[in-house]
C-alpha cells in the first residue's frame, strides 16, 4: 500500500512539473503570438488602406492631368510610374510593422540588389528609354512612325517599358523603349502638310511638253492640293525604255494617300483619252534563218 502511494505521488509530482513547464512555455509563447497576430493585423490593415489610398491618388492625378491638358502619353507614363512607386512604399510600410524582420529584409534586398540590377538591365534600359521618349518627344500618341525597315504603325500607347504600334491591317506591334530610343525612326505625321512625289513613265515618241501640261493641269484641278504651294512638273530621267516625268504637289498629311490614289487614277484616264503611251518592259525576239532564237 505504501509503495503504491509513493508511486502515485511520484506520478503526481511529474504531472505537476509538466504542467508547470507547459504554463511557463505558454506564458512565454502566448504574448509573442499575440504580438505577432497584432503585427499581422496591423500590416494587413496598412496594406489594404494603402491600396485604397493609392487608387484614390491615381484618380485624383488622372483628373488633374486631364484638366491641365497634359499630353496623353506623358500622363499615362507618369500615372504608371507613380502607381508602382506608391505600391512599393505601401509594401515597405506594411513590412516595417515587423521590427525584427525589417533588418533581415533590408539585408536580403541589399545582397540581392546587384543580382537584380544585372538581371533587369534590359528593363532598366527600357525604362530610361521611355523617359527619354517622353522628354524629347520624337513622337506622340496618334503619330504614324516607321522604325527601321520592318516596323511601322500608329502609336497607340507609351508604357513604362514598351511602345505599342497599331498597323494599318490592325496588328499590334510592341517595341521595347530602350531599342526605340536608340534607333532612327521616321515620324510620318508629325508635320501638318506633306509633299506628294509621283513619277510617270511615257514613251520616247511622246511630246514631253504636252505630257507636262496635262500633269500640271490635273494637279491644279485637285481640291486636296494646297493653294499657295509650288506645283513642280519636270523630266526626272531617261530610262532604258521610257522617259520618267516627275510631279510634285503639297497636301495635308491626312489627305496624302487619298490624293495619291485619286491623282494616279486620273493620270491614267487622261493619258488614255489623249493616247499617250505608258510603256512597259518588252523583249524583242528575232528568228534567224537557222531557226535559232536571237535576242
Amino acid at each position: 500500500m505504501y509503495l503504491t502511494m509513493v508511486q502515485e505521488g511520484g506520478k503526481l509530482r511529474e504531472w505537476l512539473a509538466k504542467q508547470a513547464e507547459l504554463e511557463t512555455w505558454l506564458d512565454r509563447v502566448v504574448p509573442s503570438l499575440a504580438a505577432f497576430g497584432k503585427d499581422v493585423f496591423a500590416a494587413l490593415l496598412i496594406f489594404f488602406i494603402g491600396k485604397r489610398v493609392v487608387k484614390w491618388l491615381k484618380g485624383v492625378l488622372k483628373k488633374s492631368f486631364e484638366r491641365s491638358n497634359l499630353e496623353e502619353g506623358l500622363s499615362h507614363f507618369l500615372i504608371s510610374l507613380i502607381n508602382v512607386t506608391l505600391n512599393i512604399i505601401v509594401i515597405f510600410m506594411a513590412i516595417s510593422v515587423f521590427d525584427a524582420a525589417v533588418a533581415s529584409i533590408m539585408a536580403l534586398l541589399g545582397s540581392a540588389g546587384l543580382t537584380l540590377g544585372l538581371a533587369l538591365q534590359g528593363s532598366l534600359s527600357n525604362f530610361a528609354g521611355g523617359v527619354l521618349i517622353l522628354i524629347m518627344k520624337p513622337f506622340q500618341l496618334g503619330d504614324y512612325i516607321i522604325v527601321g525597315a520592318k516596323e511601322e504603325g500608329t502609336v497607340v500607347g507609351i508604357d513604362i517599358f514598351y511602345t505599342h504600334l497599331l498597323t494599318v491591317d490592325n496588328k499590334r506591334i510592341v517595341i521595347p523603349n530602350g531599342g526605340l530610343s536608340n534607333s532612327s525612326l521616321v515620324n510620318v505625321t508629325h508635320e501638318p502638310i506633306r509633299r506628294l512625289d509621283l513619277l510617270v513613265s511615257v514613251d520616247y515618241s511622246e511630246n514631253i511638253k504636252r505630257v507636262k501640261e496635262i500633269l500640271e493641269r490635273l494637279a491644279r484641278e485637285q481640291e486636296m492640293v494646297l493653294e499657295g504651294q509650288p506645283i513642280d512638273v519636270y523630266v526626272n530621267s531617261f530610262d532604258p525604255s521610257a522617259i520618267s516625268i516627275g510631279c510634285r504637289v503639297w497636301t495635308t498629311t491626312e489627305n496624302y494617300w487619298l490624293l495619291r490614289w485619286k491623282l494616279l487614277e486620273e493620270i491614267k484616264e487622261e493619258f488614255d483619252r489623249n493616247e499617250i503611251v505608258i510603256p512597259f518592259d518588252q523583249l524583242d525576239v528575232n528568228l534567224s534563218g537557222s531557226g535559232k532564237i536571237e535576242n
